[in-house]
């Protein structure tokens, strides 16, 4: 494979940080400059995200981080993952004539989480002020930024819609009654107010004022603006008929975000962190007990035998995902089953030359039932063999539906962070008035069946896409992570197999053809399911893909440089660092030094 590389790989010693727009990656450069470590450049980074990115994310999201901290030498989550609210159940839902969540408006609505969660970890780990790391996402929010393409696309796509339906979004999103242009400054100066005024937060200390603009958050200024507005909105959303909300206010002040144990898994010498199973996280682990037993660094990385024995562990995995996964506070999850070596090899044997068009979860002894509930309504609600649309990624987005950001963060001490944040979309609900930002939509992945781990319930966090990544070997630690739903832990898991099998660097393997599968249960709204089907770059070769179609995949070739957006950063044992961003969309960037 050839060392040219669209991007250099970025080194240094001071510090690296890469994410998904270059103006956020700077920012947080700004602030390891400043002296500040790399949580305060998390944050600082993420708020700037949510201004440049709106079409992606938001305060009024989610967000799970894995971070390994130098003071206290041990590896966690960040858990600002909201959970459902008290008046969510199921026979309100089926009440109102629905059979799923709603993809938008607010009965798709969890608490919000993003914010807490980034102020958590500011109190915690960050060195720097309240007002420091908020600045620069109030300045961009409040003088302009240019706009992305796909952000212009985006309102422009839901420019009429917002005015008919959205009357608070057309005021922000559509200012005079005119979608921003592309490359050209956009402002939200409801926002940069809204965040001014949490900075401005008061107390003795440096943590008391964060813990002040968290309690503005929840219980302040924010939420009064919040339940001010739902207190009498009915929103249309994606059932085409309009809905009041189930938040309410004593969810959001009981509600805190926490820190957690990662999972993990030893890989080929490298201990892979992930998120537990209220996140996708652990299918990626679950991938590679299965590919283990495979001699993958004897196969071309760009070969059809690599991609099959990937796609078919994959569809493996998410199979298990989808019938066992959800929030382990709230039900059994039998993890400790779904990555022992001995059922595993049992999934791996299922692996043969052709591809796989059958859902095959595996048998979990005493949780058979969720196996078979998950066959049962693939066949019962989704017509397996005979849908027509696909989660939409990348260039296959379709405008109206949000997806992520992500960053990765290094300092100079060796405290280090991956995030991806994601949820609360412009796309997802109506502005709040006067705040700048819409609630989230993250209720959607909640099931309306009973006796789910998925299955819709007061309290319970919703299975999230959301999945960052930290893996360790011989002292060397690697952060990565990338947007784009049910495809993230698909997308990190080929470019982290390359990178250990066959020693491509960071940028090498961004730049590399991805592929992934479409294969099982969409986590979003319709909730669709397409057997046998993947998408895979152009840039694998013909003969490759025409392999891949007579082992059996129906096979869509992707536009060039369309799949994917990873951006990872990685220190050495003895201090160096390195940081890739991947070309794809011509927005991420790693800068560093």
């Amino acid at each position: 494979m050839s060392e040219f590389t669209t991007r250099p790989e970025i080194r240094g010693t001071f510090g690296v940080a890469t994410s998904t727009h270059w103006i956020a990656s700077a920012v947080a450069m700004s602030i390891l400059e400043k002296g500040g470590n790399a949580f305060d450049a998390a944050v600082a980074c993420a708020l700037t995200l949510q201004v440049v990115e709106p079409h992606l994310n938001g305060p009024a999201g989610d967000m799970p981080a894995i971070f390994h901290s130098v003071k206290t030498g041990k590896t966690e989550v960040l858990c600002a993952q909201g959970v459902a609210p008290a008046a969510a159940t199921i026979p309100h839902y089926r009440a109102q004539g629905l059979t799923l969540v709603p993809g938008s408006g607010l009965l798709a609505t969890v608490v919000p989480g993003a914010f807490d969660g980034w102020m958590l970890m500011l109190r915690d780990h960050g060195t720097m002020g309240l007002r420091e790391v908020m600045q620069p996402a109030i300045d961009y929010a409040r003088d302009g930024h240019p706009v992305l393409p796909r952000v212009a696309d985006t309102i422009a796509g839901l420019a009429d819609f917002f005015a008919t339906e959205w009357p608070s979004s057309a005021e922000v999103w559509t200012p005079g009654g005119r979608a921003p242009e592309a490359h050209r400054l956009f402002r939200n100066p409801d926002l940069a107010a809204t965040y001014d005024r949490l900075a401005a937060s008061e107390g003795g200390t440096r943590d008391a004022r964060i813990d002040e603009a968290r309690r503005q958050w929840r219980e302040g200024f924010v939420a009064d603006a919040i339940f001010a507005y739902l207190e009498d909105a009915h929103v249309m959303d994606v059932s085409e008929a309009p809905h009041a909300a189930v938040l309410a206010p004593a969810d959001m002040t009981a509600w805190r975000a926490t820190y957690e144990d990662t999972l993990s898994y030893r890989y080929h010498g490298w201990t892979v962190h992930k998120t537990d199973a209220w996140s996708q996280g652990p299918v990626m682990l679950q991938a590679l007990a299965i590919l283990k037993g495979f001699d993958l660094g004897a196969m071309d990385p760009n070969g059809a035998e690599f991609a099959h024995i990937v796609i078919e562990a994959m569809k493996l995995a998410y199979a298990d995902r989808e019938a066992y996964y959800g929030d382990p506070a709230h039900s059994d999850i039998p993890m400790a089953v779904l990555l022992s070596d001995a059922y595993n090899m049992e999934r791996r044997a299922l692996i043969g030359s052709k591809a796989s068009l059958a859902q095959r979860p595996g048998r979990v002894p005493g949780f058979e039932h969720l196996a078979d509930a998950y066959i049962e309504r693939c066949q019962r609600d989704f017509n397996v063999g005979n849908v027509t649309a696909q989660e939409p990624t990348m260039s296959h987005l379709t405008e109206k539906r949000g997806d992520t950001v992500h960053l990765d963060i290094i300092d100079r001490w060796g405290n280090m962070v991956a995030a991806t944040p994601s949820g609360g979309w412009l796309q997802s609900n109506p502005v709040i008035p006067g705040l700048g930002f819409p609630l989230n939509s993250r209720a959607q992945m909640f099931w309306l069946d009973e006796g789910l781990p998925t299955s819709l319930a007061p309290g319970r966090r919703p299975r999230t896409t959301l999945s960052p990544s930290l893996a360790e070997k011989d002292g060397v630690r690697l952060v990565f992570g990338t947007p784009g739903g049910d495809q993230q832990d698909q997308w990190q898991l080929i470019w982290f197999l390359r990178f250990v099998h066959f020693g491509l660097g960071l940028q090498q393997g961004m730049d590399a053809p991805l592929f992934h599968s479409m294969h099982f249960q969409g986590s979003f709204f319709p909730r669709e399911v397409r057997p046998g089907e993947m998408m895979i770059e152009p840039d694998v070769g013909p003969d490759a893909i025409a392999e891949l179609r007579a082992r059996g995949h129906k096979v869509t070739v992707a536009e060039p440089w369309t799949v994917g957006r990873l951006t990872a950063a990685l220190r050495e044992k003895d201090g160096l660092l390195r940081a890739a961003a991947t070309p794809r969309l011509m927005q991420a960037y790693a800068v560093g030094r």
